[in-house]
C-alpha cells in the first residue's frame, strides 16, 4: 500500500460501530444497525445509504452572505488534480469509515475542468481511474453519477433547454462522458437534475420549443445509454425553482407529465428531494405517493429543509416522523431496486470541523433506521391499512367495483341513483385518530 493510502485525513476516528439506544458516544449508531434483520432484509439493504461528493467533500460551507468557513487540513486551496487526486481519497476514507455503502457524484466534483473539452474529459479520465482502485479498495459502490450543467457561466440560459443551440451540443457531450464513467464504474443509476433548465421571465422564453429541446436530450441519452450497455436507471430529480424562478421540472406530477407527454415514461423515474419538496408547496410524502401511484418512485435524496427559510438549505434529516412517511412509502413500493438515500445535506456553516460530517451522516442514519423499525410496526400492525381499506371499501362490490371496471357511464349511474335518492357520508375521515394511531409507534 502507498504511503498515499496510509495517510489517515480523519485521524483519531475508527470505523463507526453500532451501540444500541443506551450509548452516549458521539461517534456510534444508536439505532442503525446495518446486520439487523427487518422485514426479511437487513436495515443495510433496505436503506442503501449513500454519500454526496459535493456536499460532504467538496463543499466549503459558504453562503450568498459569506465565504466558507470549512476547515479541511487535507485542501490546499487550488482546484489542481492532484488535489482532486487527493479528495478521492479523503472521501473513500470517510464512507469507509461511516459504514455506508454508496456514493454519488457530479462530474465537475470530482475532477476540474481544463482549457478545452478534451482537458477536461481526460482529468476525468484520470480521477476516474483512481475512484475505481478506491472502490476496490473499500468495496464501496457508486449509487448513481451525474453532470454539473449549471455551475459553469456557459449554462447562463441552461443547458437542454438553451437558447444557444452551441451550448445543447456541449451538455450533450458532457452527459455523453457522464454516463460513460457512471457505467465504467459499476454506478446503479444515472439523475438528471435541471438546475438551470427554466425561466427567469416569460418575455424572452419559448417554453414549447424548450420542453421540446429537453426531451431530444433525454431521447438522446436513452439512445447512448442502450448503445453502450448500461443498464443503470435513469432519474430525474424534482425542483421547483432556485435559481431559476420556475424549472420545468418543478415537482413530481408535472415530471411524470412531461414524461409522458415525450414518450419517456418507460425510460426514466424520480429521484425526490424532501427540500425540494417542500419548496414546491408539498410534502416528502405528498410527493412519494404520487411517484409511488405512476410506478416511477426509483431513489430519494435525504435532507430536509427549514420551513422558515425560503431557499434550499440541505439539512440533514434527523425529524422521525419524516423518516416514518418516507420509509412507509419505501416499503409499501416493495423497496429499492437500484436506487436508495443518498445524503444530498451539508453540515450547517458553523458546524466547520471534520468530525461534523461524521455527527450529521450518523444522525441521519439513525434517524432512517429508528423510521424504518417504526414504519415496519405500524404495516404488521395493520390497523392504519385496515382504516384505508375501509374508507374504500364501496368500491370493491357493487356499482363503485362496476364504476371501476368500466361497465357503467353517467346514463346507468344516473339511472341508479334516481332509485337511490339521495346518499349520506358512509363515515368519518378519523384524521384525529389516525394521527393518535401514528403516535403509539413513535
Amino acid at each position: 500500500m502507498s504511503a498515499k493510502m496510509k495517510k489517515e485525513f480523519f485521524p483519531g476516528i475508527s470505523k463507526i460501530q453500532f451501540e444500541g439506544p443506551r450509548s452516549r458516544n458521539p461517534l456510534a449508531f444508536k439505532h442503525y444497525n446495518p446486520e439487523e434483520v427487518v422485514d426479511g432484509k437487513t436495515m443495510r439493504d433496505h436503506l442503501r445509504f449513500s454519500v454526496t461528493y459535493w456536499h460532504s467533500i467538496r463543499g466549503q460551507l459558504a453562503d450568498m452572505f459569506g465565504s466558507g468557513t470549512a476547515v479541511r487540513p487535507w485542501e490546499d486551496g487550488t482546484n489542481s488534480m492532484k488535489m482532486a487526486e487527493t479528495r478521492v481519497r479523503v472521501a473513500f476514507e470517510f464512507i469507509d469509515k461511516l459504514g455506508a455503502p454508496f456514493y454519488a457524484f457530479h462530474d465537475r466534483d470530482v475532477a476540474p475542468e481544463g482549457a478545452s473539452l478534451r482537458e477536461t474529459n481526460a482529468n476525468l479520465d484520470r480521477i476516474v481511474r483512481i475512484l475505481k482502485e478506491e472502490q476496490q479498495r473499500t468495496g464501496v459502490r457508486l449509487l448513481w453519477g451525474t453532470a454539473c450543467l449549471f455551475a459553469h457561466p456557459r449554462f447562463v440560459h441552461g443547458a437542454a433547454t438553451s437558447c444557444n443551440a452551441d451550448v445543447f451540443a456541449y451538455a450533450a457531450a458532457q452527459v455523453k462522458k457522464a454516463i460513460e464513467v457512471t457505467h465504467l464504474l459499476g454506478g446503479e443509476g444515472y439523475v438528471f437534475w435541471g438546475g438551470r433548465e427554466g425561466y427567469s421571465t416569460l418575455w424572452n422564453t419559448d417554453i414549447k420549443r424548450e420542453l421540446e429541446h429537453l426531451a431530444k436530450f433525454l431521447h438522446m441519452a436513452v439512445a447512448h445509454r442502450k448503445s453502450i450497455g448500461f443498464k443503470g436507471q435513469f432519474y430525474i430529480e424534482p425542483k421547483p425553482k432556485e435559481p431559476t424562478k420556475h424549472q420545468y421540472d418543478s415537482d413530481a406530477a408535472a415530471c411524470l407529465n412531461f414524461l409522458r407527454e415525450f414518450g419517456l415514461k418507460d425510460h426514466l423515474k424520480l429521484n425526490l428531494e424532501t427540500n425540494h419538496a417542500t419548496l414546491a408547496g408539498h410534502t416528502m410524502q405528498h410527493e412519494m405517493e404520487v411517484a409511488i401511484a405512476a410506478d416511477a418512485l426509483g431513489s430519494i435524496d435525504a435532507n430536509t429543509g427549514d420551513l422558515l427559510l425560503g431557499w434550499d438549505t440541505d439539512q440533514f434529516p434527523t425529524n422521525v416522523y419524516l423518516t416514518t412517511e418516507m420509509m412507509l412509502g419505501i416499503l409499501k413500493m416493495g423497496g429499492f431496486s437500484t436506487g436508495g438515500t443518498n445524503f444530498d445535506a451539508k453540515v450547517r456553516r458553523e458546524s466547520f470541523e471534520p468530525v461534523d460530517l461524521f455527527h450529521a451522516h450518523i444522525g441521519g442514519m439513525d434517524a432512517f433506521a429508528r423510521g424504518l423499525k417504526i414504519a415496519s410496526a405500524i404495516r404488521k400492525d395493520g390497523r392504519l391499512a385496515g382504516f384505508v381499506k375501509s374508507r374504500y371499501s364501496s368500491w370493491d362490490t357493487g356499482i363503485g367495483a362496476d364504476i371501476e371496471k368500466g361497465k357503467v357511464g353517467f346514463k346507468q349511474l344516473e339511472a341508479y341513483m334516481l332509485k337511490k335518492g339521495d346518499i349520506t357520508p358512509n363515515t368519518s375521515g378519523r384524521q384525529e385518530f389516525l394521527e393518535n394511531l401514528i403516535n403509539e409507534f413513535i
